[in-house]
């Protein structure tokens, strides 16, 4: 049977994670009206989580049982201009919440419902009107909208989603803490140059309204030149500003702080070989900070599944900033294991993180994968140990066009517990932990 344009489009998402999927609005998408210059396109994106821990993170004893959810809804237009280009623009309002015990963590309670945009933005495309920057060499917009720096190492959204669980519900921004239901930045100017192939580039300024992120205000610019082999890439990121009501020790570095970023990614001239890598610094008014990794990774593509093999090595330095790192590119990206990255820690800071990933293909609808991370805690003076190891076994299933299903299970021990400078709940002993999401894009 033939498959749809949208069905190999799904099929493709799966293939690379879940993730692509809840952020690639092209997914998403359906036509609502189109002719030659104008297409008025519909989004829709429901996804839906049931959760379990047999272990918290939250000083509380016994396990959390807890679903979260979100439908994402709006439109999205592209109009042409003759030979002045195009415009476009997207407004997606989402409705969230969380429902039973809240997370293993307790950021979210159980009680969190919030309906509110998320997107809402336009912008400007140049054509062939500059062709010494090729088609849409010019793109400029302004508004509500998700910004991705690289694949995220550094920036890859606005999409930490606490609840009503910390500071009396002072952070509360609608539940959903797993699923990340709002990713946009709040207010943004975003110039890019050059297209996606060879010398290309963006500036731009980011304001956040999220008061996880104490509503940090930045400029920041990227250099790329992009070929066959792959991207090499330069970050520069400056600080303006962050609210410091809401700011936490290193959230407070950010105002007046510069970051710089080198990273390439891209498969060096080696078929079915795949290589990403990204040393960053930021400097700050208590010093310099760095984080770095390096990965590669190989497909079998003659052997049975096509099993994909990757190794990565991580590490944050004891004050690293996260800053908006998010989940990109699939589990492990940069939520580094279901249970550490997203309840116990570590958190992207004061971290060494060695990776093994396998994925394999056993039907072009079905990906089958298990992670395994191994935690080391860089410096453990005034600090919690961290240490442990997590593995985590996930399908992804396409069952049609319109229905993605998801279940996962992992397995972390920690080394240490709540009482021996670790922080999970009734002992170190291994927690089980799983879910099941169920993703319905149109």
């Amino acid at each position: 049977m033939e498959h749809t344009h949208n069905t190999r489009r799904l099929y493709q998402a799966v293939g690379m994670g879940l993730a692509l999927l809840i952020g690639e609005s092209s997914v998403q998408a359906f036509e609502l009206y189109a002719d030659d210059d104008t297409r008025l396109s519909g989004n829709f994106l429901a996804v839906y989580g049931m959760f379990n821990s047999r272990k918290n993170y939250d000083g509380t004893q016994g396990g959390s049982t807890w679903r979260e959810g979100f439908i994402k809804y709006g439109v999205s237009l592209d109009q042409r201009l003759g030979g002045l280009g195009s415009v476009y623009g997207t407004a997606n309002q989402v409705s969230s919440g969380t429902w039973g015990d809240g997370d293993a963590s307790g950021v979210t309670t159980g009680s969190e419902r919030t309906s509110k945009f998320d997107e809402a933005f336009a912008g400007w495309r140049s054509g062939e009107l500059f062709p010494v920057l090729g088609t849409d060499g010019m793109d400029l917009s302004f508004g509500r909208q998700v910004i991705m720096l690289g694949d995220g190492f550094i920036i890859n959204d606005d999409g930490t989603n606490l609840g009503k669980g910390v500071a009396d519900g002072e952070f509360n921004r609608g539940g959903a803490y797993y699923l990340a239901a709002r990713h946009a930045f709040d207010q943004t100017a975003l110039l890019r140059l050059g297209g996606k192939e060879g010398v290309h580039g963006s500036l731009m300024w980011i304001q956040s309204d999220n008061r996880a992120q104490a509503n940090t205000e930045m400029a920041a610019g990227t250099l790329e030149y992009s070929a066959a082999p792959g991207t090499l890439g330069l970050t520069y990121i400056h600080g303006i500003s962050v609210d410091e009501r809401y700011a936490n020790d290193l959230q407070k570095q950010r105002a007046g702080m510069n970051l710089y970023s080198l990273r390439g990614a891209g498969n060096a001239g080696i078929e079915n070989a795949h290589f990403a890598a990204e040393y960053a610094w930021q400097d700050t008014h208590i010093g310099a900070q760095n984080a770095w990794y390096s990965e590669a990774g190989y497909t079998f593509a003659s052997l049975p599944w096509s099993p994909d093999l990757t190794y990565r090595y991580t590490r944050y330095s004891k004050n690293w900033d996260a800053m908006f790192s998010g989940f990109n590119r699939g589990f492990g990206t940069w939520v580094q294991g279901e249970v550490a990255g997203n309840y116990a820690g570590p958190f992207n800071t004061n971290a060494v993180i060695q990776h093994v990933a396998l994925k394999v293909k056993p039907a072009q609808a079905v990906t089958l994968g298990a992670l395994f991370f191994d935690y080391q805690t860089v410096s453990t003076h005034g600090m919690p140990n961290l240490n442990g190891r997590e593995l985590d076994l996930y399908a992804e299933w396409a069952v049609n066009e319109h229905l993605i299903v998801t279940p996962l299970l992992g397995l972390y021990k920690p080394e240490r517990d709540q009482h021996n400078d670790g922080n999970q709940v009734g002992g170190n002993g291994t927690n089980v932990y799983s879910q099941l999401t169920v993703a319905v894009p149109f």
